[in-house]
């Protein structure tokens, strides 16, 4: 790649099908940077932290990951000085969605599984961001695990003169790779637009970050471009302006099978914009339950066509008349302040520990 090239996580390619060369890059990352890019930093880090927390003495360590070579720097000092250790898992390790896209050998597998376990089991605490998860991470060792999902900031949305868009404008924010693609949304809303002219007219789909070049080549394959706009990054504050004019939101879940557990962190920002949320996933994963919960918007499992078309057409009705709207309920568990708290009784716990 050029210098100026940028790598993109989690798979994700906006211009073109991955070339050869890519693919034995992959295979290099799975089986030779183990647990990952950074894992270079782990012994010097090790050896510098050591002798620096041996002077300045601290009551807790927190490694947070991914990146894991993290909870590896973590797991070394917690064998030199026995420090009370958090481990903080905003991803799973071994159980995260590209992992079989990592083409590793059975000796690396192996690796990375034994490095995870050890992880698992030698920290004091674990924490996770979701029920499912958690129950992954137990299910490999984990004994002491908590949940802390993620959250968003209350501060961050005074936008009371912000008027909602005068289009039927549904809106991504975020990266959404090939894995994440909804093909049965895009048909649906051709369909309507092919039934229904004035849905067509009124008709706008707003992607915010990065986006694997698979969903425009679909959304071209069926003539819906004509409706979409593309922002390939913008400032956060305005990120959450234009989550607060959306018609709609837009939750596209992984169709992986860790997706029970998949709470992306924009479900919170989503929350607190008071849109009605679409999410596309599992009725029963944990996403599911916290929109259900909250009274904040619908979700359609995979493939579901005939439920998501009516209920496309059902908001469509409310938009004509002016009443689309959700009343969000008990969404401040979810506020960063509650869940600092949450945390910071972990951490009185770790330190009478």
């Amino acid at each position: 790649k050029k210098k100026e090239d940028k790598i993109n996580a989690g798979f994700l390619s906006e211009s073109k099908k991955p070339k050869f060369t890519e693919k034995i890059s992959v295979w290099v990352r799975g089986n030779f940077f183990i647990p990952d890019a950074r894992k270079y930093w782990i012994k010097p880090s090790i050896k510098y932290l050591t002798k620096y927390l041996q002077k300045n003495k601290v009551d807790i360590i927190v490694s947070n990951g991914p990146p894991h070579s993290a909870h590896l720097i973590a797991l070394g000092i917690k064998q030199k000085l026995n420090i009370p250790w958090l481990a903080d898992f905003r991803d799973p390790w071994t159980n995260i969605d590209f992992y079989d896209k990592l083409k590793l050998t059975s000796w690396a597998n192996r690796t990375h599984k034994r490095l995870e376990n050890e992880v698992l089991c030698k920290a004091d605490k674990i924490v996770t961001v979701s029920r499912n998860w958690a129950k992954d991470f137990e299910k490999l060792g984990a004994k002491n695990i908590e949940v802390i999902t993620n959250g968003f900031d209350n501060e961050d949305f005074n936008f009371s003169d912000e008027k909602i868009s005068e289009y039927f404008l549904l809106t991504h924010i975020g990266s959404l790779n090939k894995d994440r693609n909804p093909k049965f949304l895009w048909k649906v809303l051709k369909e309507i637009c092919e039934e229904n002219p004035q849905f067509k007219n009124d008709l706008k789909i707003k992607f915010i970050g990065k986006t694997d070049f698979s969903v425009f080549e679909y959304l071209k394959k069926i003539n819906l471009m004509f409706c979409v706009e593309k922002d390939n990054y913008l400032p956060h504050h305005k990120v959450l302006q234009q989550s607060v004019k959306s018609t709609i939101l837009l939750l596209l879940l992984n169709n992986t099978p860790n997706v029970l557990g998949i709470i992306p962190g924009k479900i919170f920002e989503y929350l607190a914009a008071k849109r009605p949320i679409l999410c596309i996933g599992p009725t029963n994963g944990d996403s599911a339950k916290i929109i259900k919960e909250s009274n904040s918007g619908v979700v359609i499992d995979f493939n579901q066509k005939s439920e998501l078309k009516n209920q496309l057409k059902l908001y469509y009705n409310l938009y004509q008349t002016g009443k689309l709207s959700v009343q969000s309920t008990n969404i401040q568990k979810f506020s960063r302040k509650e869940l600092t708290r949450k945390m910071s009784v972990i951490f009185d716990e770790l330190v009478k520990f």
